[in-house]
């Protein structure tokens, strides 16, 4: 018998009120199981105070974030002088050899995670731009869920799959994206293995790295038909936004993918069912 489980993932809850009450609608009205709150996001106090206890078996992570933003500490090897994280991934892949870097990101992400166990449990640790899957960073990471009984950790395996659409094929957007996939599964190599020294786990797939700015309902099918022959959990990453900002409407698609019945039919038919790390974890 098939033990297919699929998490659809809103990151950046807790950004801008249009992501929250995008995460809200998709709950409600769709079939959005789970979301990832930033503690330093600018809405993190509506998140916590307006939607998620509208939201009670929404299954809630920390996504981690020393990307964009304000540090909610001292940390002046990610920040400018005002505060305000200034790294990007590469940049800090070069420096996660620096102890003293390593420290202060300790600090923050221990920082982050607090303050949202403040107000609401946690079922799953990820991060922005997915810089905690740097494998010195990850071990952090580890450490911190296993510290705070964080059941679950994202890794970004992601099988290579094709949608046929040229579209999603000939822009600037997707090369960089197989670059991402090569380099993050190398990583989840590595990475899993820490996860089982510190008893974590993890989900088996990501969906969401090869189409980066491309999600909609086409990308999670055909990822999901990808792995339908496993046993596994697969989570797919999206950014949903409620409202369609400026000439940039992909987080508007990505938040009409969450209400589409049809997808949510062909999720049915490929066996998956739907659920988040808060009902996995209370099954064990």
């Amino acid at each position: 018998m098939m033990n297919k489980k699929f998490i659809l993932n809103a990151d950046d809850f807790g950004m801008s009120k249009p992501f929250n009450r995008a995460v809200l609608h998709g709950y409600h009205n769709g079939f959005l199981s789970s979301a990832s709150l930033c503690a330093n996001g600018k809405a993190f106090n509506a998140a916590v105070n307006e939607i998620i206890p509208e939201c009670p078996n929404l299954g809630i992570g920390v996504h981690l974030n020393i990307i964009e933003g304000r540090s909610l500490t001292k940390a002046s090897l990610l920040t400018n002088r005002k505060g305000k994280f200034n790294n990007g991934f590469l940049s800090l892949w070069i420096k996660s050899h620096n102890p003293d870097f390593l420290n202060q990101v300790e600090n923050e992400f221990r920082t982050q995670i607090e303050t949202v166990m403040n107000y609401t449990k946690i079922d799953h640790i990820d991060s922005h731009v997915h810089t905690h899957a740097i494998p010195n960073i990850f071990k952090i990471t580890a450490k911190l869920a296993k510290e705070y009984n964080i059941p679950y950790v994202r890794t970004q395996y992601e099988e290579m799959y094709f949608v046929p659409s040229l579209k999603k094929h000939l822009n600037l957007k997707y090369p960089p994206n197989i670059l991402k996939i090569i380099l993050l599964n190398s990583f989840t190599n590595k990475n899993k293995k820490i996860l089982n020294e510190y008893g974590l786990k993890t989900n088996d797939y990501l969906i969401g790295v090869g189409y980066t700015g491309l999600m909609d309902d086409t990308t999670i099918e055909y990822g999901l038909k990808a792995i339908e022959s496993d046993n596994c959990i697969a989570e797919a990453l999206i950014h949903p936004c409620y409202y369609a900002v400026s000439n940039n409407n992909q987080h508007y698609t990505e938040f009409l993918t969450t209400q589409n019945k049809t997808l949510k039919d062909k999720i049915d038919r490929l066996g998956f069912e739907i659920t988040n790390y808060k009902k996995e974890y209370a099954k064990l």
